[in-house]
């Protein structure tokens, strides 16, 4: 067999086992990920290249130590699960960092947090004024929650007793030009309707449609690929 075709079987051995393992790990945003797990993503993604390049040894060997690693971090995950003790050693723990405006020196030390990094993430969060600050957390994947004190909040419409109406999320109807049939049955209509709502825009063709949305309001947003940027919108 020739290397080209060795290297090629590895790499869909190698891909497709990733593949697996990480649909048994589960999901989570690059954000979320601890220190620890950015570790673990990194050596398991290392291994797998290994697998694919490495010719001087036999594939197994690398399948099974991406399987050894895999079956350790599954198990570490059941672990912190099932046990605070085991989570906050592995993961750590929120810690505050700032409280009633006032930075927990001793805290940032231990987190071997600096300073500079309180007030990058702080400004982040539109924070230029530590005496704002009522509490800000350092969270366990490194990022800072801040919770202002009560009179450096915004007003909401609630504090001016204003009513806003009832909220909802925005449904997408028509994506790249197909119509998505289980959104229209979420609100209750038919292609038939849409088609009529697209005919009074002119829209005579829903290819044309790049995206089509209809909000809390029964208000139709609809973009054509061919509007140069403009995005025609109708009430119901």
């Amino acid at each position: 067999m020739s290397e080209a075709l060795i290297v090629l079987v590895r790499g869909i051995i190698g891909f497709f086992t990733l593949l697996i393992f990480a649909r048994i790990l589960g999901k989570q945003q690059i954000s979320q990920l601890t220190f620890f797990d950015y570790v673990l993503g990194i050596t398991i993604g290392s291994t797998a290249s290994t697998l694919t390049t490495d010719l001087t040894s036999s594939a197994w060997a690398h399948w099974v130590g991406l399987l050894t690693w895999a079956v350790i971090c599954f198990a570490m995950q059941l672990s912190t699960i099932k046990s605070k003790t085991i989570s906050s050693y592995i993961d750590g723990e929120p810690t505050i960092v700032v409280m009633n405006g006032k930075i927990m020196e001793d805290a940032m030390k231990k987190m071997r947090f600096r300073l500079s990094d309180l007030l990058e993430q702080l400004r982040t969060k539109d924070v230029f004024d530590l005496k704002e600050v009522q509490f800000a957390v350092l969270e366990k994947d490194g990022q800072l929650s801040v919770l202002k004190k009560p009179e450096y909040l915004p007003v909401t419409p609630k504090d001016m007793n204003l009513y806003t109406g009832p909220g909802g999320l925005t449904i997408t109807l028509i994506y790249d030009g197909t119509i998505i049939p289980k959104n229209l049955k979420v609100i209750n209509k038919d292609k038939e309707w849409l088609t009529d709502e697209l005919r009074k825009k002119g829209i005579n063709d829903v290819e044309d449609v790049f995206m089509a949305a209809i909000d809390k309001s029964n208000s139709l947003y609809i973009d054509l690929y061919k509007d140069f940027g403009n995005a025609k919108s109708t009430k119901q």
